[in-house]
Protein backbone atom coordinates (compact mmCIF):
# COMPACT_ATOMS: atom_id res chain seq x y z
CA UNK A 1 0.00 0.00 0.00
CA UNK A 2 1.70 3.57 -1.00
CA UNK A 3 2.52 5.44 1.73
CA UNK A 4 -0.06 8.23 2.56
CA UNK A 5 1.27 11.60 2.61
CA UNK A 6 -0.05 14.44 4.90
CA UNK A 7 -1.61 16.89 3.31
CA UNK A 8 -1.06 20.85 3.92
CA UNK A 9 -4.17 22.82 5.88
CA UNK A 10 -6.13 24.81 3.29
CA UNK A 11 -7.00 27.98 4.48
CA UNK A 12 -10.89 29.55 3.21
CA UNK A 13 -11.07 33.18 2.91
CA UNK A 14 -12.35 33.54 6.50
CA UNK A 15 -9.30 32.59 8.00
CA UNK A 16 -7.10 34.71 5.87
CA UNK A 17 -6.77 33.12 2.46
CA UNK A 18 -6.76 35.60 -0.76
CA UNK A 19 -6.37 33.81 -3.65
CA UNK A 20 -2.46 34.65 -3.92
CA UNK A 21 0.50 32.55 -3.82
CA UNK A 22 1.86 32.55 -0.25
CA UNK A 23 5.23 32.04 -1.70
CA UNK A 24 7.43 34.79 -1.53
CA UNK A 25 7.64 36.95 -4.79
CA UNK A 26 10.71 37.17 -6.81
CA UNK A 27 11.38 40.84 -7.24
CA UNK A 28 11.32 42.16 -10.51
CA UNK A 29 14.87 43.21 -12.05
CA UNK A 30 16.29 46.42 -12.03
CA UNK A 31 16.52 48.42 -15.08
CA UNK A 32 14.29 46.38 -17.80
CA UNK A 33 11.53 49.75 -17.22
CA UNK A 34 11.58 53.50 -17.75
CA UNK A 35 8.49 55.78 -17.44
CA UNK A 36 8.38 58.51 -20.23
CA UNK A 37 7.99 62.17 -18.66
CA UNK A 38 6.41 63.27 -21.72
CA UNK A 39 3.16 60.47 -22.08
CA UNK A 40 3.83 58.83 -18.57
CA UNK A 41 3.90 55.69 -20.34
CA UNK A 42 5.62 53.00 -18.93
CA UNK A 43 8.52 51.52 -21.02
CA UNK A 44 10.75 48.87 -21.88
CA UNK A 45 14.30 50.63 -21.55
CA UNK A 46 15.45 48.26 -24.45
CA UNK A 47 12.82 49.43 -27.04
CA UNK A 48 13.42 52.79 -26.52
CA UNK A 49 17.02 52.51 -26.80
CA UNK A 50 16.49 50.71 -30.13
CA UNK A 51 14.36 53.78 -30.80
CA UNK A 52 17.74 56.43 -30.49
CA UNK A 53 15.95 56.88 -26.96
CA UNK A 54 13.18 58.29 -28.24
CA UNK A 55 9.75 57.33 -26.81
CA UNK A 56 7.46 54.75 -28.86
CA UNK A 57 4.26 56.31 -28.09
CA UNK A 58 4.65 59.63 -27.69
CA UNK A 59 7.83 60.99 -29.07
CA UNK A 60 9.30 62.30 -26.65
CA UNK A 61 13.43 62.87 -27.31
CA UNK A 62 15.07 61.66 -23.55
CA UNK A 63 18.23 63.00 -22.53
CA UNK A 64 21.65 61.18 -24.03
CA UNK A 65 25.46 61.21 -22.97
CA UNK A 66 27.77 62.52 -25.86
CA UNK A 67 29.42 59.05 -26.45
CA UNK A 68 25.41 57.99 -27.75
CA UNK A 69 24.97 60.95 -29.37
CA UNK A 70 28.26 60.87 -31.43
CA UNK A 71 27.68 56.65 -32.06
CA UNK A 72 24.39 58.31 -33.75
CA UNK A 73 25.72 61.55 -35.79
CA UNK A 74 28.82 60.03 -37.08
CA UNK A 75 29.67 57.11 -39.29
CA UNK A 76 31.04 54.24 -37.40
CA UNK A 77 34.44 54.24 -36.15
CA UNK A 78 35.35 58.07 -37.32
CA UNK A 79 35.45 59.71 -34.22
CA UNK A 80 38.88 61.11 -34.11
CA UNK A 81 38.89 62.64 -30.21
CA UNK A 82 41.19 65.16 -29.25
CA UNK A 83 41.65 66.70 -25.80
CA UNK A 84 40.06 64.32 -23.83
CA UNK A 85 42.40 64.43 -20.88
CA UNK A 86 41.94 68.37 -20.58
CA UNK A 87 40.76 68.89 -17.27
CA UNK A 88 39.28 72.49 -15.10
CA UNK A 89 41.17 73.25 -11.80
CA UNK A 90 39.29 75.28 -9.23
CA UNK A 91 39.86 78.85 -9.78
CA UNK A 92 37.28 80.01 -6.92
CA UNK A 93 38.31 77.52 -4.44
CA UNK A 94 34.44 76.53 -4.55
CA UNK A 95 32.22 74.97 -2.25
CA UNK A 96 28.10 74.71 -2.25
CA UNK A 97 25.92 72.65 -0.50
CA UNK A 98 28.47 70.45 1.53
CA UNK A 99 30.99 69.38 -1.12
CA UNK A 100 33.62 70.94 -3.06
CA UNK A 101 33.88 72.06 -6.69
CA UNK A 102 36.97 69.25 -7.09
CA UNK A 103 34.74 66.93 -5.04
CA UNK A 104 31.87 67.59 -7.87
CA UNK A 105 34.33 67.05 -10.82
CA UNK A 106 35.59 63.28 -9.53
CA UNK A 107 32.21 62.30 -8.47
CA UNK A 108 30.59 63.37 -12.27
CA UNK A 109 33.89 62.28 -13.94
CA UNK A 110 32.77 58.78 -12.34
CA UNK A 111 29.07 59.27 -13.47
CA UNK A 112 29.61 60.15 -16.83
CA UNK A 113 33.07 58.66 -17.92
CA UNK A 114 33.68 61.85 -19.38
CA UNK A 115 36.84 64.10 -17.93
CA UNK A 116 34.84 67.44 -19.15
CA UNK A 117 31.19 68.63 -20.25
CA UNK A 118 32.53 68.54 -23.84
CA UNK A 119 33.79 66.21 -26.52
CA UNK A 120 35.29 67.44 -29.30
CA UNK A 121 37.16 66.02 -33.04
CA UNK A 122 37.14 65.11 -36.21
CA UNK A 123 34.32 62.67 -37.60
CA UNK A 124 32.33 61.88 -40.92
CA UNK A 125 29.18 61.87 -41.41
CA UNK A 126 27.34 60.07 -44.30
CA UNK A 127 31.27 60.56 -45.75
CA UNK A 128 31.31 64.46 -45.41
CA UNK A 129 34.02 65.15 -43.02
CA UNK A 130 33.19 67.97 -40.25
CA UNK A 131 34.55 68.78 -36.81
CA UNK A 132 32.13 67.78 -34.04
CA UNK A 133 31.60 69.49 -30.91
CA UNK A 134 28.98 67.50 -28.29
CA UNK A 135 28.35 68.67 -24.99
CA UNK A 136 28.02 65.64 -22.10
CA UNK A 137 24.76 66.96 -19.62
CA UNK A 138 25.95 63.98 -17.37
CA UNK A 139 28.78 65.93 -16.47
CA UNK A 140 27.31 69.08 -14.20
CA UNK A 141 24.54 69.11 -16.33
CA UNK A 142 26.55 70.22 -19.69
CA UNK A 143 27.47 73.87 -18.02
CA UNK A 144 30.00 75.62 -19.55
CA UNK A 145 33.30 76.39 -17.02
CA UNK A 146 37.11 77.37 -19.19
CA UNK A 147 37.92 73.99 -20.65
CA UNK A 148 34.50 73.65 -22.47
CA UNK A 149 35.20 77.36 -23.97
CA UNK A 150 38.83 76.22 -24.27
CA UNK A 151 37.93 72.88 -26.65
CA UNK A 152 34.91 74.45 -28.62
CA UNK A 153 37.44 77.16 -30.02
CA UNK A 154 40.11 74.41 -30.37
CA UNK A 155 36.94 72.75 -32.49
CA UNK A 156 36.74 76.00 -34.40
CA UNK A 157 40.16 76.92 -34.83
CA UNK A 158 40.64 72.78 -36.56
CA UNK A 159 37.50 73.87 -38.76
CA UNK A 160 39.35 76.95 -40.04
CA UNK A 161 42.34 74.92 -40.68
CA UNK A 162 40.82 72.15 -42.34
CA UNK A 163 38.07 74.13 -44.25
CA UNK A 164 35.64 72.14 -42.30
CA UNK A 165 32.11 72.37 -41.47
CA UNK A 166 31.82 72.63 -37.23
CA UNK A 167 29.08 70.96 -35.97
CA UNK A 168 28.17 71.44 -32.38
CA UNK A 169 25.33 69.64 -30.52
CA UNK A 170 24.35 71.66 -27.66
CA UNK A 171 22.66 70.33 -24.37
CA UNK A 172 23.75 72.45 -20.99
CA UNK A 173 22.48 74.11 -18.14
CA UNK A 174 24.29 77.04 -18.99
CA UNK A 175 27.73 79.13 -17.64
CA UNK A 176 29.14 77.21 -14.55
CA UNK A 177 28.16 79.01 -11.09
CA UNK A 178 31.91 76.96 -9.55
CA UNK A 179 34.31 79.27 -11.92
CA UNK A 180 32.77 82.40 -11.83
CA UNK A 181 33.46 85.33 -14.22
CA UNK A 182 35.80 82.91 -15.75
CA UNK A 183 32.88 80.47 -16.68
CA UNK A 184 31.44 84.06 -17.93
CA UNK A 185 34.53 84.94 -20.02
CA UNK A 186 33.71 82.01 -22.67
CA UNK A 187 30.64 83.59 -23.88
CA UNK A 188 32.42 86.20 -25.23
CA UNK A 189 35.09 83.98 -25.86
CA UNK A 190 33.54 81.49 -28.35
CA UNK A 191 31.45 83.77 -29.98
CA UNK A 192 34.64 85.73 -31.03
CA UNK A 193 35.68 82.33 -31.82
CA UNK A 194 32.64 81.99 -34.18
CA UNK A 195 33.52 85.16 -35.90
CA UNK A 196 36.63 84.33 -37.42
CA UNK A 197 34.68 81.21 -38.30
CA UNK A 198 32.48 83.54 -40.57
CA UNK A 199 34.87 85.57 -41.39
CA UNK A 200 36.90 82.53 -42.96
CA UNK A 201 33.56 81.40 -44.69
CA UNK A 202 33.20 78.59 -42.63
CA UNK A 203 29.61 76.69 -41.77
CA UNK A 204 28.49 76.24 -38.34
CA UNK A 205 25.68 74.22 -37.65
CA UNK A 206 24.10 74.54 -34.04
CA UNK A 207 21.87 71.55 -32.94
CA UNK A 208 19.87 72.39 -30.13
CA UNK A 209 18.74 69.50 -27.53
CA UNK A 210 17.16 69.61 -24.07
CA UNK A 211 17.83 71.87 -22.49
CA UNK A 212 20.02 74.55 -24.18
CA UNK A 213 19.95 77.09 -21.42
CA UNK A 214 21.96 80.31 -19.97
CA UNK A 215 24.92 81.28 -20.91
CA UNK A 216 25.55 78.22 -23.64
CA UNK A 217 22.36 79.81 -25.41
CA UNK A 218 23.28 83.53 -24.72
CA UNK A 219 26.83 82.98 -27.03
CA UNK A 220 27.65 79.77 -29.23
CA UNK A 221 24.30 77.48 -29.48
CA UNK A 222 22.69 80.48 -31.11
CA UNK A 223 24.92 81.82 -33.41
CA UNK A 224 25.17 78.37 -35.91
CA UNK A 225 24.58 79.56 -39.91
CA UNK A 226 21.24 76.61 -39.70
CA UNK A 227 20.00 76.03 -36.18
CA UNK A 228 18.36 72.40 -35.46
CA UNK A 229 16.42 71.99 -32.89
CA UNK A 230 15.20 68.47 -31.91
CA UNK A 231 11.38 68.22 -31.03
CA UNK A 232 10.31 68.94 -28.00
CA UNK A 233 13.31 70.93 -26.19
CA UNK A 234 13.69 73.15 -23.89
CA UNK A 235 15.63 76.29 -25.30
CA UNK A 236 16.09 79.76 -23.65
CA UNK A 237 18.00 81.59 -21.05
CA UNK A 238 16.61 81.95 -18.09
CA UNK A 239 13.80 78.87 -17.61
CA UNK A 240 10.06 79.32 -17.45
CA UNK A 241 9.63 79.07 -14.13
CA UNK A 242 12.38 82.05 -13.12
CA UNK A 243 10.86 83.93 -15.94
CA UNK A 244 7.04 83.77 -14.23
CA UNK A 245 8.29 84.24 -11.22
CA UNK A 246 10.19 87.37 -12.04
CA UNK A 247 7.45 89.35 -14.45
CA UNK A 248 4.36 87.50 -12.25
CA UNK A 249 3.27 86.67 -16.19
CA UNK A 250 1.11 83.91 -17.32
CA UNK A 251 3.49 82.56 -20.18
CA UNK A 252 2.11 81.09 -23.46
CA UNK A 253 1.69 76.97 -23.90
CA UNK A 254 5.02 75.64 -24.51
CA UNK A 255 7.00 78.52 -23.89
CA UNK A 256 10.66 77.95 -24.70
CA UNK A 257 9.90 74.39 -26.39
CA UNK A 258 11.25 73.94 -29.82
CA UNK A 259 8.16 74.37 -31.61
CA UNK A 260 7.60 77.89 -30.39
CA UNK A 261 10.79 78.81 -31.04
CA UNK A 262 10.07 77.77 -34.34
CA UNK A 263 6.86 79.09 -34.54
CA UNK A 264 8.86 82.85 -33.52
CA UNK A 265 11.51 82.84 -35.84
CA UNK A 266 14.40 81.75 -33.34
CA UNK A 267 15.25 78.34 -34.70
CA UNK A 268 15.43 77.23 -38.47
CA UNK A 269 13.44 73.70 -38.23
CA UNK A 270 12.70 70.86 -36.11
CA UNK A 271 14.14 67.61 -36.86
CA UNK A 272 13.66 64.17 -35.59
CA UNK A 273 16.88 62.47 -33.79
CA UNK A 274 16.87 59.49 -36.44
CA UNK A 275 16.75 62.18 -39.42
CA UNK A 276 19.85 64.36 -38.13
CA UNK A 277 22.32 62.55 -40.08
CA UNK A 278 20.59 62.74 -43.45
CA UNK A 279 20.09 66.81 -42.71
CA UNK A 280 23.38 67.67 -41.49
CA UNK A 281 24.52 65.94 -44.59
CA UNK A 282 22.27 67.27 -46.87
CA UNK A 283 23.42 70.74 -45.62
CA UNK A 284 26.55 70.22 -45.69
CA UNK A 285 26.03 69.56 -49.53
CA UNK A 286 23.79 72.54 -50.08
CA UNK A 287 26.54 74.89 -48.55
CA UNK A 288 28.96 72.88 -50.68
CA UNK A 289 31.10 72.80 -47.76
Amino acid sequence: MAKKTKSKPVLSKAEGWNGFSLKPRKDMPEGLWMQCPGCEHMLYKSAVEKNMNVCPECNHHFRIEAAIRIKYLADEDSFQEILSEMTTDDPLNFKFRGTTYKQRIKSDEKKSGAREAMRIGKAFIKGRAVFLAVMEPNFLMGSMGFVVGEKFCTAVDKAIEEALPLVAVCCSGGARMHEGVVSLGQMAKTSAALAKLDEAGGLFISVLTDPTTGGVSASFAMLGDCLIAEPGALIGFAGPRTIAETIKVELPEGFQTSEFMLEHGFVDMIVHRRDLRSEIARLVDYCQK
